[in-house]
């Protein structure tokens, strides 16, 4: 069954010309809060509300109006939300990122960054 107009995220629109996204990751961000919410883990309602709520936060902090603080804004997002639907636990969080960062600090440049199985 096709999901109503309402509910389909629409392609972002490219600004002269240039990408939508700056890094790989940002689109990524953006793919899997719309699996997860296409799931059920949380609505899009939900997903637009704390989106928002990152954004106004990161106004208050004094950050800029820019992609970068979009996307930080959408992954913080989407990291709240898993951890506060309790798919994931706030130190299963803490230990991927540990993971991941030493993974692309061992990694030698022009690599795929790869993460062990452990």
């Amino acid at each position: 069954m096709a999901q109503p107009e309402s509910e389909v995220l629409k392609p972002l629109a490219r600004l002269d010309g240039d990408p939508v996204f700056d890094e790989p990751w940002q689109a990524e961000v953006l793919a899997m809060a719309d699996r997860l919410a296409a799931s059920g883990v949380f609505t899009r309602d939900l997903w637009s509300e704390t989106l928002g709520e990152e954004l106004m936060r990161a106004e208050r902090d004094g950050k800029p109006d820019d992609v970068t603080t979009y996307y930080e804004a959408a992954l913080k997002t989407l990291e709240r939300l898993l951890e506060d639907s309790g798919h994931v636990t706030p130190s299963a969080r803490a230990e991927r990122r540990e993971a991941w960062e030493h993974a692309y600090r061992t990694t030698p440049h022009g690599k795929p960054v790869l993460l062990s199985r452990d």
